[in-house]
């Protein structure tokens, strides 16, 4: 044995370095093999564990549709009611607003014809100056309460 080479050197040398190797890869597997041992174990803990809550969770999802079901069915309603109390007073808007604005035409037009007829007293000049001031104070009433709604005053639809 004294007589190797250092050739032979090298080779013991290299196989020593790969025993070490070979033990020290067989030690890192070992330790590894542990670490998945306890990740298996902890996703098994955590299946046990999350599975129930997760089975809760979609019966309560469940239970929550149904309410919110129930709440679009009662928010359709209350919307169908706004929709009908709006077009009740649109309705009864219209139907008080025409004989309104006829009567403050009305009132109007008496009080120009009136005052043309003793100005001038003549009945053709206090007539057409009593319509006019009718029709004149008819189109002002109306643009008063389109101001006064900030919109105009629509008759309700025909259904």
């Amino acid at each position: 044995m004294l007589a190797a080479s250092s050739n032979d050197w090298v080779n013991y040398a290299l196989t020593g370095f790969l025993i070490v190797v070979g033990i020290l890869l067989a030690w890192a597997l070992f330790s590894l093999a542990g670490v998945f041992a306890r990740l298996a174990s902890f996703v098994r803990s955590t299946e046990r564990e999350a599975m129930p809550v997760i089975n809760k969770v979609g019966g309560s999802v469940d239970r929550i549709n149904t309410q919110l079901d129930k709440a679009d069915v009662a928010t359709d309603s209350a919307v169908d009611a706004v929709v009908a109390a709006d077009e009740a007073v649109r309705s009864v808007s219209f139907a008080v607003k025409r004989p309104i604005q006829k009567l403050v035409g009305a009132t109007s037009g008496a009080s120009h014809g009136w005052a043309t007829l003793r100005a001038r007293r003549d009945w053709k000049a206090a007539v057409a100056s009593a319509r006019e001031a009718a029709a004149r104070r008819e189109a002002d009433f109306d643009d008063e309460l389109q101001k006064a709604r900030g919109s105009s005053v629509h008759p309700p639809a025909q259904s």
